[in-house]
């Protein structure tokens, strides 16, 4: 039986983080940019971005919609899954919190049905994308709270975002990532929220503190 899911916040940079899954604050096209999602294309190699590639050439054409997950492996990064997510943008006028939570919520479903014990996430939205880290702390940590208390219920639903061939892969598909094939039955143990300077590190642990006092 497991136990308590604990929930963290820690200074330092998510591309060294050896949990199962990293959350990648990533835009919708899907191939690459600058902070976070630069670092870790950066981080992985090459073959990430081929992955995120066949992803946009088979089940994603129109790139990854707001608010929604999907994975690839993780190639030269220390941890097996990347799980990709695209934060509402508060310059383009995306202003709804409900987008910023969909986020952290499809991201942990993802890696719950990959089969994850423990995952890493960024303050996704709360750099150029303009969201105040205080909404970004409070929205985030509410979901992995939330996630908490759903993680025994049996009806998370098997995410259509996960990218599954509709033929055989070939050798050249499997090498580059772009099947994932879900597991069923884990559960995700450890969420870790991995902040890149201390303010945003202060704001994060003042909201966990508050949730746990509650």
């Amino acid at each position: 039986m497991m136990g308590p899911m604990i929930i963290e916040a820690v200074r330092g940079d998510i591309t060294r983080q050896s949990t199962d899954a990293i959350v990648n604050a990533a835009n919708s096209g899907l191939l690459g940019g600058g902070g976070v999602d630069g670092a870790i294309h950066r981080a992985a190699g090459p073959r990430l971005l081929r992955a995120c590639r066949e992803l946009r050439r088979t089940a994603l054409p129109n790139g990854l919609p707001v608010g929604e997950a999907v994975a690839t492996r993780a190639f030269n990064l220390p941890c097996r899954w990347v799980i990709h997510t695209v934060g509402p943008n508060r310059h383009a006028g995306q202003t709804d919190p409900a987008l910023l939570r969909a986020a952290f919520v499809n991201s942990l479903r993802l890696a719950n049905e990959l089969g994850c014990t423990s995952v890493s996430l960024p303050a996704v939205s709360a750099g150029v994308y303009g969201w105040e880290a205080r909404d970004v702390a409070r929205i985030g940590i509410a979901a992995a709270h939330a996630f908490t208390i759903s993680k025994d219920e049996t009806d998370l639903r098997t995410s259509d975002r996960t990218c599954e061939p509709t033929d055989a892969p070939s050798p050249s598909d499997e090498e580059d990532g772009a099947t994932v094939e879900p597991s069923a039955g884990t559960t995700v143990e450890l969420i870790r929220f991995v902040l890149f300077n201390q303010r945003l590190l202060d704001v994060f642990e003042t909201e966990i503190d508050f949730r746990r006092s509650e």
